[in-house]
């Protein structure tokens, strides 16, 4: 399906509990950074940190950004994450629904300060 012209992309995050997943997402959607942020709670993630292999339980992120918006969404999640080095991959759209491509354009908007 077409884009006709909203551009738009899916943003991965990861966060070490749901209240920093609920925090982030209030504070994201709540400055128009992005319009919406699903919360997917009891990932495994196994990873390496420091030389060793590593377990824990995560939630999973999944924001809908507008490109407009995309450099002060990651921006701002890169500032309020807890970790080091946090799991924030924007993926781009290809297509889709267009009223919910649209929702997406008109909703995240980036014009929210960031401080």
């Amino acid at each position: 399906m077409a884009r006709e012209g909203f551009m738009s992309s899916l943003v991965y995050m990861t966060a070490k509990s749901r209240a920093e997943a609920l925090e982030l997402a209030r504070i994201l959607a709540g400055r128009k950074l992005c319009a919406g942020i699903n919360i997917v709670p009891g990932a495994t993630s196994v990873y390496w940190w420091d030389g060793e292999i590593r377990e824990n339980e995560e939630c999973l992120l999944l924001a809908q950004v507008s490109d407009q918006a995309l450099p002060a969404f990651m921006e701002a999640a890169k500032l309020l994450h807890s970790y080091q080095v946090p799991c924030i991959v924007a993926l781009p759209v290809a297509g889709g629904n267009l009223p919910f491509l649209e929702w997406i354009e008109n909703n995240s908007r980036g014009e929210a300060p960031c401080g």
